[in-house]
């Protein structure tokens, strides 16, 4: 019987790897995403964007979308509710929307600041809160996070980000010992550098994709970048393996090491 999964941030990029993966995999998929023209230091995913997403992914399965804020509770309840009117069901959350911003703790805004800590952070709060009573339901349920290696591993410039999924990981940990008894399994994703807008729009906005394509052979000892794909299996395999939880699992071609 196939698992029905919710994964937020679904239209582009990581988001839409994992969806492709659980897609091959057997399940049946609802994406939930922007759906609106949202300002911010690279496009976010429009209602055009969630629109090519489906007509890309559904020759793979079943899969749906639904319009979701992940930093309104409301927006979280809804797209719970429109998963199980959808499919009747819900197995697997993957908390996978994030944002990304750049620059020195002094002239850091404030804004950008709560804006990060609301998408990577209070998102995974107000996503898991919406979909707990659907998940212990669920004979297999799992959680799956999108963190990083940033959140592992500090970075200069970047100390709202890292500190975002630092706090990530955190909840993956917590989460996992408060949902054990009612057997729901969470983990943590933790790509290391893969070519989506937040690298090549924002990150490398300058360079360009042949420097970063470079740039990541020399950077990365398996010599080349990691993609969507790579996170698909690791969301795929971290939703599924029945004794793993409170791992934060990285994949990341040998940059970073456990």
């Amino acid at each position: 019987m196939p698992r029905t999964i919710l994964i937020t941030g679904g239209a582009r990029g990581i988001g839409k790897g994992i969806a492709k993966a659980f897609l091959e995999a057997g399940d049946q998929v609802m994406i939930g995403d922007l759906g609106t023209q949202a300002a911010w230091n690279y496009d976010l995913a429009s209602k055009s964007t969630l629109q090519e997403a489906i007509s890309e992914l559904e020759v793979f399965g079943t899969v749906n979308y639904v319009q979701l804020d992940v930093t309104d509770s409301n927006s979280c309840i809804n797209a719970v509710s429109q998963t199980v009117k959808a499919f009747g069901n819900l197995d697997v959350l993957v908390n996978n929307a994030g944002v990304v911003g750049s620059g020195n703790v002094d002239v850091f805004k404030e804004q950008e600041w709560d804006r990060i800590f609301d998408v990577n952070v209070k998102g995974i709060f107000l996503m898991t809160r919406a979909a707990l009573s659907d998940l212990r339901k669920s004979d297999n349920a799992a959680i799956v996070n999108t963190a990083s290696i940033a959140g592992k591993k500090g970075s200069p410039g970047m100390s709202a980000y890292c500190a975002s999924k630092f706090a990530a990981i955190g909840l993956t940990q917590s989460f996992a010992q408060e949902f054990a008894s009612d057997g729901i399994r969470v983990n943590a994703l933790c790509p290391g550098i893969v070519g989506t807008a937040m690298w090549l729009d924002h990150l490398m906005a300058n360079e360009g994709e042949d420097a970063f394509q470079e740039r990541m052979k020399d950077l990365i000892p398996l010599g080349r970048p990691q993609t969507e794909d790579d996170m698909g299996q690791a969301a795929v395999y971290l939703a599924s393996a029945s004794n793993v939880t409170g791992i934060a699992h990285t994949v990341a071609g040998g940059l970073e090491m456990d």
